[in-house]
């Protein structure tokens, strides 16, 4: 059965369908004494992140984009007993929670919600202190009394890009590179098992894999071309396996493996480098230098080739691309301190809404304004604490559906 919830074949084609996820308490549970762990650098302030949110979302509506919910969508599949038996399950052991004790009373808390209302207390995180009775008795409890959380909250989850991607009419759940963030993609298992609308939904890669990939590093260039960056995040072994279940099944012929430094600057693909128009994209400036790029293609038998080659952005964009010219639009007009700083911000992370139309961060005026010297119209959204996730417009949104 052709399954016409999810098409996906262009990075700016009109964006009709898209996934968020509006910050919840989850937030409210970050401390300064576990941020690192937890892969942020600052704790931003709820109420001004929803605000923020919420003018994102509506931005998106006002150009003709349906905005549905991560924590809508879970609860929408979980329409019984026993898939909701099954989730708490599996969250829980997810969570790290081995001993039978802690087990038995985390289930019990959580059953004693209506489904959203638990689905959203998974997300925000569990503190010792809600759990009433929960009393001391194992010798781990004792020396884990200064820590305030049974279940640690997820913070990273209003980047609904990472956990799972979207490619023609599939998806690939992701193995997060970090533990903090692989509870995040059973939410996703759960959509893409039971909901109705997407339980038919072709399965590019698996959570249960061995090599980490994660969606920010998935960029569909064309109908034909996905690049994937080898990155701090992504492995290439999975980039491997995830040409091998995709091409042949797709329209696409090609994956550009593309190698990016490992470093948390250059965290993602998407990080550095974003298209927003056939021949326009945003660039961080220290990646226009010679770069190794690896073409997988499939043969008529099960195999990849893989071919070699190097040179600048530009020149790799342009013959995988068939075209003449292109476009690279710098971070901060290539300012050192412009654009080190809005780079900080993610400067280079638009979200697409259609061909050179952009979501993108106020607080990067500079680069905002040489977007718009290029003729790309932006639509900025207030960014001062959802910016503190360290994540911009198209790491805080999952296509569902383009023209």
């Amino acid at each position: 059965m052709i399954n016409n919830a999810i098409q996906i074949y262009s990075e700016i084609g009109k964006l009709k369908k898209v996934l968020l996820h509006r910050p919840g308490y989850e937030l409210e549970n970050l401390m300064p004494e576990y941020l690192e762990r937890l892969l942020f650098d600052d704790i931003p302030f709820l109420q001004v992140a929803q605000d923020e949110h919420d003018a994102f979302a509506q931005i998106l509506r006002q150009n003709g984009t349906e905005v549905v919910y991560l924590l809508d969508l879970v609860t929408q599949s979980l329409y019984n007993n026993d898939i909701k038996e099954e989730f708490i399950n599996e969250f829980i052991v997810e969570a790290g929670i081995k001993e039978a004790r802690k087990t038995e009373v985390l289930k019990e808390f959580y059953k004693s919600f209506e489904t959203k209302e638990m689905v959203s207390k998974m997300m925000a995180g569990v503190r010792t202190s809600e759990v009433k009775n929960y009393e001391k008795r194992n010798l781990i409890d004792y020396l884990e009394s200064d820590y305030p959380f049974i279940v640690d909250p997820m913070p990273n989850l209003y980047f609904t890009r990472d956990p799972f991607s979207t490619a023609g009419v599939g998806v690939s759940i992701h193995k997060m590179r970090t533990v903090t963030r692989r509870r995040e993609t059973i939410f996703g298992k759960y959509i893409f098992k039971y909901h109705p609308e997407y339980n038919k939904t072709p399965l590019w890669y698996d959570r249960t894999e061995d090599f980490s990939i994660e969606g920010g590093d998935v960029l569909i260039l064309n109908e034909e071309t996905i690049a994937v960056g080898i990155s701090q995040r992504t492995d290439a072994s999975a980039i491997e396996k995830y040409a091998h279940n995709i091409l042949g099944k797709e329209k696409f012929k090609k994956i550009l493996a593309i190698d990016i430094p490992k470093y948390r600057a250059f965290m993602h693909l998407d990080t550095v480098f974003t298209m927003v128009d056939y021949d326009k994209f945003t660039i961080h400036p220290n990646i226009k230098k010679d770069m190794s790029v690896f073409t997988l293609t499939k043969n008529e038998g099960t195999n990849l080739s893989i071919h070699e080659e190097h040179g600048t952005i530009d020149e790799i964009l342009r013959r995988h691309l068939n075209l003449d010219k292109i476009s690279l639009i710098t971070c901060g007009g290539g300012n050192v301190i412009d654009a080190a700083r809005e780079q900080w911000n993610d400067g280079s992370n638009t979200l697409a809404i259609s061909p050179g139309n952009v979501v993108v961060y106020s607080r990067n005026y500079v680069s905002n304004r040489i977007l718009e010297e290029s003729g790309v119209k932006v639509h900025v959204m207030p960014s001062a604490e959802l910016s503190r996730g360290r994540g911009g417009p198209r790491c805080m949104s999952m296509p569902l559906v383009r023209e």
